[in-house]
């Protein structure tokens, strides 16, 4: 009896063992056959993933290699970028309204250079003359350029209209410094009427001086430029010197030599200007499209005294391209009897390339400047 008992519990306990065997067997399978789907899933996945990477590189290479031929076979878009008119920033504001803007001294006007061309001008005056602005129509502020103080023609740069911010802030200090201060937008900018191109620009500036000596007696007259306007200033002034009317002065701020060299130059051609042909492809179509602003040739027929400001920091228009146009100007013979300055600012001021209206050395900078020039214009 106790051996019948043995064996049948030997029996038993194999059989239990067999089955321990088996359970443990078919669980291994299974896990096998999970670990199998889940590498399956993550190579499909990964593979899924790679796949989409690799068609967004593709097609970001594609468009990458059709950005220069598009814009060779369409210079048109090249001198869009140049002038970018139609970008307009700030946006919401009624540039009737300059008040909206804090300059509640300042005229809005429309002059007509062309037919079929308007442009939008603001005229704002001195600090002095506050006071005896407010409500007085735009006859009264015509007839206040002929009052005792310097006028300030400035020429903005390409984006945005005469109310931006960093360019409503530099009208409030020059007329906080005595100056009468005439800006405008440039045909195809703001709300002017008229299409963006060199000529165009230049011969708008070119009208609103003539605008502005008609009325300003013999008060002194400069031009400011600023970025892509100290080339329509350059283009004016040697256009005026060449008729011997020169202005008294003109200052330069955050100038380049000619838009070819600015171009090559800009952080916007970082991706492309170790590409092969970047000449052909994109410097030669604004060529094309007749946008040249050649400073460094301009200056050589210039005779006035000139100012040049610049920031060290100057993201847009590196520094050292107007220091390049400095000394070409420095060494031409037009302005052998004239004052030519050139007024770095340091790196760790922050002006970068918009911003020198900021710094508190420009009063002095310009009293000390535009002084010495209206000496010069009265011997």
């Amino acid at each position: 009896m106790k051996m019948v008992w043995l064996s049948t519990s030997c029996a038993l306990n194999s059989c239990w063992e067999r089955i321990a065997s088996l359970q443990f067997e078919q669980m291994m399978i299974r896990r096998t056959r999970e670990q199998a789907r889940e590498t399956a899933f993550t190579e499909q996945k990964r593979y899924g993933l790679w796949f989409r990477l690799r068609k967004l590189i593709i097609w970001l290479l594609g468009v990458y290699i059709a950005i220069p031929f598009l814009v060779k076979l369409c210079p048109a878009i090249q001198a869009k970028l140049v002038f970018l008119n139609f970008v307009r920033v700030p946006y919401f504001i009624d540039l009737k309204r300059p008040q909206d803007q804090g300059l509640n001294h300042t005229c809005n006007y429309y002059l007509q250079p062309e037919e079929d061309v308007t442009i939008g001008v603001w005229h704002t005056v001195p600090a002095a003359l506050w006071k005896n602005a407010r409500g007085k129509d735009q006859l009264w502020f015509e007839d206040a350029l002929g009052s005792s103080h310097p006028v300030i023609l400035y020429l903005h740069g390409n984006a945005g209209t005469r109310g931006g911010d960093h360019r409503v802030e530099l009208y409030k200090v020059l007329s906080s410094l005595g100056y009468h201060v005439v800006t405008f937008d440039y045909r195809g900018w703001g709300d002017s009427i008229g299409s963006p191109s060199e000529r165009g620009m230049t011969y708008d500036a070119l009208h609103v001086f003539d605008w502005i000596k008609a009325r300003s007696g013999d008060n002194p007259v400069y031009i400011w430029g600023h970025s892509l306007g100290t080339g329509v200033a350059t283009n004016l002034v040697r256009r005026l010197c060449e008729r011997e009317t020169p202005p008294d002065a003109l200052i330069l701020e955050s100038p380049f030599t000619n838009i070819r060299e600015e171009a090559r130059s800009h952080p916007f051609s970082v991706i492309y200007r170790y590409f092969p042909g970047f000449d052909w492809f994109f410097l030669d179509p604004i060529t094309t499209s007749g946008i040249k602003f050649a400073n460094d040739e301009n200056v050589k027929y210039i005779s006035c005294s000139l100012l040049i400001l610049h920031a060290e920091d100057d993201p847009v228009v590196p520094f050292h391209l107007g220091k390049k146009l400095y000394n070409i100007a420095a060494t031409s013979r037009s302005f052998r009897d004239y004052k030519v300055q050139f007024v770095p600012f340091h790196t760790d001021l922050g002006y970068r390339h918009k911003y020198i209206y900021r710094s508190p050395e420009l009063p002095r900078i310009l009293r000390e400047f535009l002084g010495k020039s209206e000496h010069e214009h009265h011997h």
